[in-house]
């Protein structure tokens, strides 16, 4: 064990052969490329970047790879939702062999969800799956979309319509990136966190509470225990559930509200994050209607929600397309939607269905 893993926290994601790492540290990333090394991929790699990313790090990584014998090439994609497209993975295809990857070669995803998600495509397609690694800059990255190996594309029809399930070969995270990311990105990032704590563990959820103020100012061992629960949770989750058949889809409370909040608003008003809360709280006042959860913990969720930062209303909106949203989503099946929705905070269940009027009611109060 090297002196810098020492300072690591390492969560297993344990699905046999195509198991994982995630580590997770402070000031990590000097150092990725001896961990990398330990993957015996091919000398070949391409790190799949934004330009304020690489700004900020990408010469870092790049010496610590080229440090450890690697051949760097570089896909760089504009910021932005817009760019998690079949455009972009093209140009990233044409990055690739132009630089002679071959199968033994791999991608890295240096960035948030949009990098992660296309370079994760890129990988799974490429010469039908090359090795794939995640170096995620965002806390909802690090928290979520990082782990779990959903990766996809956007169609101008539908969020991440295009897309497989295609695991990492490791998670590197350093707390250390959050520093620079701007106060909207990281209040967004800690929706996901909540939905943690609602959907899987109490405990976490009281910590959220307890220690909001030094979590939004960013103290290590605070955000530490942020990303490493989550990434805990959500390793169980998928260990159980790889390909959302069942359990999984528990890790969708709010997200089912959240997209028609992101669709119905040409993905311009709402970061993702922002959208999730809105939605995770549409989810609580669904929960209350029906008895299943009470008014006492859906003000407890409201309150969490507030004291982060985060929108709890949408606004603008007309609840009977929210309604008619939903049923686009491609949780969707046989022609209905699937609603997680809590019974108290720590655990959720899934329901198949839910009245027209419920939901119109909920929403209207929440407009």
């Amino acid at each position: 064990m090297t002196g810098l893993e020492t300072s690591m926290k390492t969560i297993e994601v344990v699905l046999g052969e195509k198991s994982y790492p995630i580590y997770i540290g402070n000031n990590i990333l000097s150092g990725i490329g001896e961990f990398v090394k330990r993957l015996q991929t091919g000398p070949k790699i391409m790190v799949v970047t934004n330009p304020t990313v690489f700004g900020l790090y990408g010469q870092t990584v790049l010496d610590s790879l080229t440090g450890a014998g690697f051949e760097v090439c570089m896909g760089e994609i504009p910021d932005g939702e817009e760019y998690k497209s079949l455009e972009s993975a093209k140009l990233l295809y044409d990055t690739a062999f132009d630089n002679g990857l071959d199968r033994n070669s791999a991608i890295l995803a240096l960035g948030g969800g949009v990098i992660g998600d296309l370079a994760g495509f890129v990988a799974a397609t490429y010469m039908r799956g090359i090795p794939f690694i995640q170096v995620p800059t965002t806390l909802l990255a690090q928290v979520d979309s990082s782990v779990g190996g959903k990766v996809a594309v956007n169609h101008p029809k539908g969020k991440n319509i295009i897309g497989a399930f295609y695991q990492p070969k490791m998670v590197y995270a350093d707390i250390n990136t959050l520093n620079t990311l701007p106060e909207r990105e990281f209040r967004a990032g800690m929706a996901e966190v909540i939905k943690y704590g609602v959907i899987w563990d109490r405990d976490f959820f009281d910590f959220l509470e307890q220690e909001y103020l030094a979590v939004i100012g960013l103290a290590p061992h605070q955000i530490t225990r942020v990303v490493s629960t989550s990434c805990s949770i959500k390793a169980r989750v998928v260990e159980e559930d790889e390909t959302e058949q069942n359990l999984r889809a528990i890790l969708n409370f709010g997200h089912t509200f959240g997209h028609s909040f992101e669709a119905l608003t040409g993905y311009k008003k709402y970061v993702h994050g922002e959208a999730v809360a809105i939605g995770m709280i549409s989810a609580a006042g669904v929960a209350v209607k029906l008895g299943m959860f009470s008014n006492t913990e859906k003000t407890r969720l409201q309150n969490l929600i507030r004291l982060f930062g985060l929108p709890e209303k949408f606004g603008g909106l007309n609840p009977v397309d929210i309604v008619e949203s939903m049923y686009h989503d491609k949780k969707t099946l046989a022609g209905k939607v699937r609603y997680i929705l809590p019974e108290t905070i720590g655990r959720v269940r899934i329901v198949a269905d839910v009245s027209h009027s419920v939901l119109y009611e909920v929403l209207a109060a929440q407009s």
